[in-house]
């Protein structure tokens, strides 16, 4: 697999086992990616850019629910790392992650989780709805999924 790391536009060759599933060439790209930055940024950077995805993520699977919206809210999929990211630490993708302490609900950890109403009636119990609802979130707030995963890595939310 070939990589390309928009910040320094240098390419890396990532070696792959044969038996890597999509999801998994993505996470070995992203962090083949953010290796050697000496910042402990990760993919996301203070200009909100980032490495394309090499693969798209499986097909049925909430990531790739949120790949094929990034559009519809005006984000590359450049952009799907970072939210990868953000995702994977807020709530391991699960729909219906709670946070025991905070009450915040969902994939993108609302709080509380029935500001996502807003998106859908099935906010509780669908993935779709409550991307859509993260994503619309994160454009106000953020202005993009790679700035909001700044925000995380710098403050620890989002």
């Amino acid at each position: 697999m070939i990589v390309m790391s928009a910040a320094s536009r240098t390419l890396t060759v990532v070696a792959q086992p044969k038996e890597a599933s999509p999801a998994s060439a993505v996470a070995s790209a992203n962090q083949a990616a953010s290796a050697g930055t000496g910042s402990g940024s990760g993919l996301g950077s203070t200009t909100g850019s980032a490495p394309t995805p090499v693969v798209p993520p499986d097909p049925g699977t909430a990531q790739s629910i949120a790949y094929n919206l990034l559009g519809s809210f005006g984000f590359s999929t450049s952009q799907f790392s970072c939210l990868q990211d953000l995702w994977n630490r807020e709530s391991g993708w699960s729909y219906d992650a709670e946070n025991p302490t905070s009450g915040a609900y969902g994939i993108p950890q609302a709080l509380p989780g029935s500001k996502m109403a807003s998106a859908g009636a099935d906010w509780q119990t669908d993935p779709k709805t409550q991307i859509e609802w993260g994503l619309g979130y994160i454009k106000d707030v953020y202005g993009s999924p790679c700035a909001a995963w700044n925000s995380e890595l710098a403050n620890g939310a989002y």
